[in-house]
């Protein structure tokens, strides 16, 4: 029987199976409706998405791989919403939409600026609380 999850990770996980949905709904309907208007927007959006996704995934799993999967992905994460954030501030000419990213996720309630140093936080931090993974 799987040992249930402590509460924090719990509602990381939520907030991260939100994100991924919101943004890979989001950018689909994009892609599929007007792909042409801002392509890198939408693109990077559902990259985000799948991101998201990898991330929830490896942080929900206990095994060593999967911990250095979720915190590539929350590294990768992080490095989008802070490139992306800062280009779409300082050049706005260079999105000709937002994106899930753009101005450090403002649209979204800056929950993508917040997420990834929380899983870093929670993944840096759970294998001293709860000891390695059996």
């Amino acid at each position: 029987m799987a040992e249930p999850r402590p509460g924090p990770l719990r509602a990381l996980l939520t907030a991260y199976g939100l994100l991924a949905v919101a943004a890979l709904a989001r950018s689909t309907a994009q892609l599929a409706t007007r792909a042409s208007h801002a392509p890198v927007a939408y693109s990077l959006s559902a990259f985000a998405a799948v991101v998201y996704l990898t991330a929830a995934l490896a942080l929900a799993s206990r095994r060593p791989a999967a911990r250095r999967i979720a915190v590539v992905a929350c590294s990768i994460e992080l490095a989008g919403v802070l490139g992306v954030g800062t280009l779409s501030l300082a050049v706005p000419s260079a999105f000709s939409d937002e994106s899930v990213w753009s101005a450090f996720g403002v649209g979204y309630g800056f929950v993508p600026l917040l997420l990834p140093p929380l899983g870093l936080w929670w993944l840096l931090s759970a294998h001293a609380r709860y000891g390695p993974a059996p």
